[in-house]
Parts: structure tokens; sequence; C-alpha cells
């Protein structure tokens, strides 16, 4: 029997060990691997593995480099191999803690020579827009994974959430009509799957799995799949994920405008002028409870910048050039997703240079938002003013860039 590893994560921590139980009473064969980073400030991080019937195992592993995600990574693909090994665990579900993010640990599990089989994060839909709101740092909140731990609580759900292409979604009586569209329009190509939730109210000793049966041995056959289970076993493709992730061919959410909710996508063939966008910043990044996508700086043609806000607060970073500023040589390296991402942008003149950023919020001012957006291009007269003249422009992002 061949190990499948499932990956379940997410900072909504009910929502979580509510999918995590659902899975342990619907996959015959199927065990829990968790590490609790919670013990990380004592120097260790304890892992547990358990089945339908309860704990199999427990133990501690020491922090590697002051790094409670790095002992998880050292510890992981081992106690993975060992489940192999013992060739009656038919499901490996690994729970991630509170603010590992999955990316990190399918990368890690794949090139431990394992199979990845799914990738889900849970969700409350309740509790999405407040997460996403929430600009507080991981260490103050306790969920730091490493002392140099910088990341927020807004960032870190909004890519817990981006990256699964599977949803486990619980049914929150507290969640409405707005919640679920925003969360529909956050992530519009991820499968929902329902999860028997406890609401945001309950507390977590309220997941229980139902009546345990030894189920290592079953064949799969003799139970039928549930929508979940199938979820956990449907495969998945990391290149492909980690791909959809980057900057240059981010597969965006498209408009939308329903119970509320709003999704903007601005997309223009014309370069910001550095100044006026620098001033813009705080309302921009304010406009809406989420924002991200790639633009174009008139002063650095040859960079691709990435835009990504949450919790009112905005990361900007250079992710390597625009593919119309390398040479042809150049091309072949370059993955063939990334070429047919530019290809949909391409412009006879500037190539894949553009803007094409996303905005979703309830409430979204679309119209100013859109005027505040395009008063921060080139004017006419600053455009036919060449690119020699646009590099020359007042370089307003070099402290953000950290240049």
């Amino acid at each position: 029997m061949s190990l499948a590893v499932v990956i379940v994560g997410g900072l909504h921590a009910d929502a979580r060990r509510a999918t995590v139980a659902q899975l342990l009473t619907e996959v015959p064969g199927s065990v829990v691997l968790h590490h609790d980073l919670a013990t990380a400030a004592a120097g260790t991080v304890v892992r547990t593995i358990r089945d339908a019937t309860g704990i199999r195992s427990a133990g501690e592993t020491p922090l590697v480099n002051d790094c409670a995600c790095c002992a998880l990574r050292e510890d992981l693909v081992p106690e993975l191999r060992r489940l192999a090994a013992d060739g009656t665990t038919r499901l490996a579900i690994v729970e991630l803690w509170d603010s590992v993010e999955p990316k990190a640990m399918a990368e890690v599990v794949a090139a431990g020579g394992l199979t990845v089989t799914g990738v889900i994060t849970a969700v409350d839909p309740a509790l999405v827009l407040p997460y996403l709101g929430n600009g507080d740092d991981l260490a103050d909140r306790g969920l730091a994974a490493a002392a140099t731990d910088q990341r927020t609580v807004a960032d870190t759900f909004a890519r817990q959430l981006e990256y699964a292409p599977v949803l486990a979604v619980t049914d929150s009586p507290e969640a409405d009509d707005e919640d679920r569209e925003l969360l529909a329009q956050l992530h519009p190509t991820a499968r929902q799957v329902p999860v028997r939730g406890t609401g945001t109210s309950a507390p977590a000793s309220a997941i229980a799995p139902a009546r345990p049966r030894d189920l290592r041995n079953t064949s799969p056959s003799v139970f039928p799949p549930t929508p979940l289970a199938r979820a956990a076993l449907a495969g998945f493709d990391v290149e492909a994920a980690a791909a959809a992730q980057h900057p240059a061919c981010a597969l965006l959410p498209a408009e939308a405008d329903a119970h509320g909710v709003c999704t903007l996508v601005w997309h223009r063939e014309r370069p910001f002028h550095p100044e006026r966008l620098y001033e813009a910043l705080e309302d921009l990044t304010c406009a809406a409870a989420r924002s991200r996508g790639r633009f174009w700086l008139a002063d650095r043609p040859d960079t691709l910048l990435h835009w990504d806000a949450a919790g009112g607060a905005l990361c900007v970073e250079g992710v390597g050039p625009w593919l119309a500023s390398l040479p042809d040589a150049a091309w072949d390296m370059v993955p063939p997703v990334r070429r047919a991402a530019a290809a949909l942008d391409w412009h006879p003149e500037h190539g894949d240079r553009c803007q094409h950023l996303v905005f979703t919020s309830p409430g979204l001012d679309r119209d100013g938002l859109e005027r505040l957006l395009e008063s921060c291009l080139l004017t006419d007269t600053e455009y036919a003013a060449g690119r020699d003249a646009w590099k020359r422009l007042p370089p307003a992002f070099d402290t953000l860039l950290e240049v």
C-alpha cells in the first residue's frame, strides 16, 4: 500500500480540527501527524501521531536554529517515511499548526520523495473578513513560528487561503451570504467542500471523531468516497501550485459583484509615475480587504513588481525581470507557464509589462478606486517623453524596495 499525504492547514483552528476529524472517520487507514509549535518557546516541538482510535505515539523534537518551522521540516519527512514503511497506513493527514503555511510543507514533503495527494485549507466563512483585516503581528498573538517571524495574521491567512486548491468550509451558523461571497471571490477557482463544523463559538473540545473502528486494512472499495475524502486523494502538483502563486503568472480573481462584495480587476498598459503612486499607497492599501497583482513603475522598466496587501498593510517587492527585458537566448530558461502567461499580456511595444491589480472587498468603491489608480499613471505628456525620461523620474520606491 503506497502512502498518500494530504496537508490540512489554516489559522481557523476549529475548522481545521473539524476537517481532520472528518477525514479520520471517512478514510480507512488514515492517521494524523501534528507538530505543535506552541511549545517552541521552551525549546521543543511536540509531535503526535493518532488514528481514529486515539494517540499512537507522541514525542518531542528539538528546535533547529531557534526555528520551530525548521524543526518541523527536519522531523516531518522521516516520520512520514516511517508511516509509509509500516504498510498499514493509507493516508497520512499532516495537520499544520496554526500559522504554518501549506506551500512550504507541500514542497518539503514532495522533495522528500513522498506523494502529496491534496492540500486543504480549512475555513470558517464567518471569520474570513476579520482575519483578512487583522494586521497584528503573529508574534503579538503567540502564533510566530520563529523569533524572526515578521508575518501578520492577515497576510498569513491570505496565503493559506489562496495556495490550497481545496477549501474545507464549515457550516458556521454565524456566516451570512456576504461572508460566503467574499470567500468565493477571493479564491474563485478553489473547490469548496462542506465540513461538519461547530460554529465560531464552539470550543475545540466539541470536535470529535465518530465511534472509532479499526480501518487500517480496509480495502478502499468497501467505503463510498465522500467529497472531502475525494479531495484529499485527488492528486496535487507542487510545481504547478507554486507557479500559480508567482506574481508573473498568478491565477488572479476575475471581475465579480454580488451580495455586497465586489472584485475589481484593473489592467492597463501604461507605467505608474513613482511619486504619485507612492503618495497614494495608503489609500490604495486600505481601499480593499485584499489586493494583489503585478505592476510596472516608469523608473524601473525592467523590474516586475509584486503588490500584496491585506490587513491594511502592503508588501511591495521586485520578483525578477519582465520577460520583455530579457535577451532572446534567456527565454529557453524561463518555465513554459511563465511564457504562456506573458503571451496573454503581450504588447507590441512594451511586451509583458503592464498593470494587473485585483481588489476584493465588501463595500468596494469601484469608481473612486479606479479614479485613484488612473491618477497614478503617467500622463499623456509624460508618456510621450519616452523611457529615457521615465528613468529620470524621482525614485520614490527606493526605500520601500530596500535599494
